[in-house]
């Protein structure tokens, strides 16, 4: 885990990159998982390909890191049950704020990337994606004084 975290935070050292990615990686996360609850797969809201895309992602992080995994796992019920709220409160489809917050942190994200003057670490490898929200995890994690 550690040697993934070491290479994705060689191109997140500028302050200000850093600072957009601790908005904008949660606010993408948590619009994808927004997207995908909109895809049903049966009668419960929690029933959707968000879930199953939680679960893999539960799978790859339990892989690198079983601590990591139980931060991440709270995050991830987080993001279905703050999604599953929201379906029922917005005065809008969720797909359409879902679309809205993904498509604004990604300007953000590019942004932080322009600053920093290093390219994004995913367009050398996607599983960056996944690492992305660890990243931030783990330093949750630090500042706690937990180990991951």
């Amino acid at each position: 885990m550690q040697t993934w975290l070491d290479e994705y935070g060689e191109s997140h050292q500028n302050p200000t990159n850093k600072t957009i990615h601790w908005i904008c990686v949660p606010a993408i996360f948590f619009s994808i998982i927004g997207l995908l609850t909109e895809i049903s797969l049966g009668d419960s809201p929690y029933w959707s390909v968000a879930t199953g895309v939680v679960v893999a992602g539960l799978i790859f992080y339990i892989r690198l890191s079983p601590t990591l995994f139980v931060g991440m796992a709270l995050w991830s019920a987080f993001c279905l049950w703050g999604n599953v709220w929201l379906d029922s409160h917005l005065p809008m489809k969720l797909w359409q704020f879902s679309l809205a917050i993904f498509a604004l942190a990604w300007v953000g994200q590019f942004y932080g990337h322009h600053v920093e003057g290093k390219k994004p670490s995913f367009i050398k490898d996607l599983q960056f994606l996944l690492i992305g929200p660890a990243w931030l995890m783990h330093f949750i994690y630090r500042r706690m004084g937990w180990t991951y």
